[in-house]
């Protein structure tokens, strides 16, 4: 059973990883693609644009893949809503899915464009920004609520700056912080690509929350002492 719950644990911490770098990536790859002019893709307004240039497989592959990973993550049952991890990892799942397969309403009239459902139904502008924002909500509720739960705690080591915990609520309130500001850069237009900006940040503080929780930084040493609260010395 030990063993059993041992691979558990460095199952669980695998797919955090991969959900992690997952996040990390997608912005990378799109807009540093942009600039390879094999691709003839020019930079977007935001990402749900990429949906409609060559780079469009990389955008709905890596959210479809994020989707799938956060469905088959047995996350931990809690009576409390905004706590169940297996709901919260559920329902961001399949916002992530529905994202990608749900477009944004092109800015142009665009022809020749294929997608699941026709691009002209305008409310499925409206239901992919739903998408979009239950998902972002869902990260910053599974850093904040989920993530924060069942730290180990050696009394004789003290909560550090850099304390997990403390990681994942300035992660999950900075995507609260940044989900605000998407709409208001929309209207009042604060600096050029400011959607995708916003929505990159919103990426990398998922993706770090993710990534400290999969423990890819390591547990050794002092990383083990001042993220986690334990005495995992270095060999």
């Amino acid at each position: 059973m030990k063993t059993r719950s041992k691979n558990d644990v460095f199952t669980y911490r695998r797919i955090r990883r991969v959900i992690g770098y997952l996040g990390f990536a997608l912005p990378i790859l799109l807009v540093g693609l942009s600039f390879i002019p094999f691709f003839k893709t020019e930079v977007q307004p935001s990402i749900s644009d990429y949906y409609y240039t060559n780079l469009r497989d990389i955008f709905t592959g890596t959210l479809a893949a994020v989707g799938l990973f956060m469905i088959s993550y047995k996350g931990h049952w809690n009576a409390s809503l905004l706590k169940n991890d297996q709901l919260l990892t559920n329902i961001a799942g399949i916002m992530a899915v529905g994202v990608s397969l749900v477009p944004v309403a092109p800015e142009t009239d665009l022809q020749n464009i294929f997608t699941l459902f026709p691009y002209q139904f305008s409310w499925l502008g409206w239901l992919h920004y739903i998408f979009a924002a239950l998902l972002f909500l869902a990260f910053a509720l599974i850093s904040i609520n989920v993530f924060t739960i069942g730290q180990n705690k050696a009394e004789d080591i003290p909560v550090s700056t850099f304390n997990e915990n403390h990681i994942y609520i300035f992660c999950g309130s900075a995507i609260i912080v940044l989900m605000v500001l998407i709409p208001v850069s929309e209207v009042y237009y604060l600096f050029n690509y400011s959607t995708l900006i916003l929505e990159a940040l919103i990426l990398f503080f998922f993706g770090t929350a993710w990534l400290i929780k999969g423990r890819a930084l390591g547990d050794e040493g002092k990383i083990g002492e001042k993220v986690y609260r334990e005495h995992n010395r270095v060999p």
